[in-house]
């Protein structure tokens, strides 16, 4: 069998390929990994092998919030290999020098691209590393694979196809996952804001008359004002318990919380400190909304006060109490939180802009999640590093990129500091190679994921 092809489930002692790394999930943070690992193997050290396992059938990132006049909230240069490694031929610059479009953006006078053309830097990195990747391949389930010293010192990442890959060390990087309201589950009347630009081509024939948005951040002002824009017959509802739009603060001593060098601060800082600084900081990023969104969507609703038309209504200091689908739309109860009020009306769909949590990567794990250590809050220990403190059984590395937020600070699910970051994996990867891992003996039984 050629080295790096995955295999069928093997008997006890079967020989099979083996990777340095496997990567589950190939979002921003694993590629930024597989361009790390491209370049490092381009050079003169010893070669590191990897590859990743995606269950979309191609690169996507957020494509369902993919506004075209969105821009990102980054600037430029924290891109996926930059502050890493500002040669490198995988920066933003070097896309635009490709694209041809290297003198208009440098005319353009602007630190933050449109995020459609961020994500097409992105496909562009992706597709140079393509070789490294498995697109429709869901991960299930990983299985412990001990030495006949009972260590692990290999893991099989099972895939629904029936594949299966071995590894050396996991790099987990499951992206987040839709946060919605308990009791709140999305159809074809309620939406998370990801499913935003899928859902509403649909819509435009059915010429909707009302939208309720729920969420005080970015995402739910930009939702807001499309859907305002998109359906101009149509009244939008915006519904948070805020007083009013909160702007995001990107001041320059603030931004430093985004600084590599704060994650160390942040890493070594006790609890306490730890949950203040969040506290500090959690508007530079958490229902927080760009300045100029904020005027925008406040000159539509003093214009429409003008002109004697309310299409876009503010439900401030407000929450939906409940919401019941109808045979036409959903019914909305709105609660006014300072006089308990409630208005209740119809309308065609509900949009929950109300953000994303990390996924929990220990149903994946399986039985791998047994053998990691955890906090008295029952979070996952995580190293500087960002490897999971496992019993001293376990030989080999397993990596998070994202869900650390509790020890790594506000940039574990953000671009900020993805470049640096996968380099500190990529470091940890390479330094950990001595002691070899003894040979496989044979597969411990794995618990399979649903």
């Amino acid at each position: 069998m050629p080295a790096g092809t995955p295999h069928e489930d093997s008997g006890p002692g079967a020989e099979v390929p083996v990777y340095d790394v496997i990567g589950v999930g190939f979002g921003p943070s694993n590629l930024a990994l597989a361009i790390a690992l491209t370049e490092h193997n381009a050079g003169n050290g010893d070669p590191v092998t990897a590859h990743f396992l995606e269950r979309q059938p191609a690169f996507g990132w957020h494509r369902g919030m993919l506004i075209e006049d969105a821009t990102m909230q980054v600037s430029f240069l924290k891109d996926l290999a930059t502050m890493r490694n500002p040669s490198s031929g995988f920066t933003f610059l070097a896309y635009l020098h490709d694209r041809g479009r290297l003198v208009d953006f440098i005319n353009h006078k602007n630190l933050f691209p449109l995020r459609v053309e961020f994500h097409d830097y992105f496909e562009w990195c992706a597709a140079k590393v393509d070789d490294l990747v498995s697109y429709g391949h869901d991960v299930t389930g990983v299985r412990l694979v001990r030495g006949e010293d009972g260590t692990v010192g290999y893991f099989d990442v099972r895939v629904a196809n029936g594949e299966t890959f071995r590894a050396r060390n996991l790099v987990v990087s499951t992206g987040l996952r839709p946060n919605l309201p308990d009791g709140v589950r999305t159809s074809e009347k309620v939406w998370h804001n990801n499913e935003l630009l899928h859902r509403v081509a649909a819509l435009r024939e059915r010429d909707p008359s009302r939208f309720v948005v729920v969420g005080a951040g970015q995402s739910a002002a930009e939702v807001a004002a499309f859907l305002h824009d998109e359906f101009p017959r149509a009244e939008v509802c915006s519904v948070f318990a805020r007083y009013g739009y909160s702007p995001s603060d990107d001041s320059s001593f603030a931004n430093r919380i985004f600084d590599p060098e704060a994650v160390d601060a942040y890493y070594s800082s006790p609890e306490p400190v730890k949950r203040r600084l969040m506290d500090y900081h959690g508007n530079t990023n958490y229902s927080a909304v760009d300045l100029d969104l904020i005027d925008e969507l406040y000159r539509r609703v003093y214009r429409e006060n003008v002109l004697g038309v309310r299409r876009l209504r503010i439900f401030n200091m407000s929450r939906p109490v409940e919401l019941t689908e109808t045979a036409t739309g959903v019914r909305a109860t709105i609660e006014d939180l300072a006089t308990g009020e409630h208005t209740v009306f119809d309308a065609d769909v509900a949009v929950y802009s109300t953000g994303y949590l990390p996924a929990d990567p220990s149903p994946l794990l399986g039985e791998l999640a047994e053998h990691c250590r955890r906090d008295d809050d029952g979070r996952l220990c995580v190293t500087r590093d960002y490897r999971l403190e496992t019993d001293p059984a376990v030989l080999g590395g397993i990596y998070l990129q994202g869900g650390t937020e509790h020890s790594h600070g506000i940039t574990s699910s953000l671009l900020s500091n993805t470049a640096v970051r996968v380099g500190e994996i990529l470091d940890s990867i390479i330094g950990r190679r001595e002691p070899a891992a003894p040979a496989p003996a044979y597969a411990g039984s794995g618990t399979r994921s649903e």
